[in-house]
């Protein structure tokens, strides 16, 4: 019996330390995506017009795929150098319409 009580001692150690390394490990990655974004908002106050940066916010709340891929994609131009001015409210307007979807008016059929 002693014997059988020791194994699952140390079987339920085993489960409570990995546990504890897999919880470790999620606050490890939920650190790093709080720097990332971090770094994602301090570049895109520096090449957004504060216009753009509330108008970008808004549509994140309404299509958060393709306001991450705008973000990205202004991201990628500031880092490479291709940005040589301010994003204004104008220039994001026509970056957002060539990424957001097509509205497709609606059909009303009569029978």
């Amino acid at each position: 019996m002693d014997e059988l009580e020791e194994i699952r001692r140390r079987r339920l150690m085993e489960i409570q330390a990995q546990k504890q390394r897999e919880l470790e490990e999620l606050q490890r990655q939920q650190e790093l995506q709080k720097q990332i974004e971090a770094q994602k908002k301090a570049i895109l106050r520096t090449i957004l017009e504060p216009e753009a940066r509330e108008r970008l916010s808004r549509v994140k709340l309404a299509h958060p795929e393709i306001a991450e891929a705008v973000e990205n994609q202004l991201i990628a131009l500031a880092q490479s150098g291709r940005l040589k001015t301010k994003i204004s409210d104008e220039m994001l307007k026509e970056i957002l319409k060539r990424a957001l979807p097509k509205r497709r008016e609606p059909k009303i059929i009569r029978k």
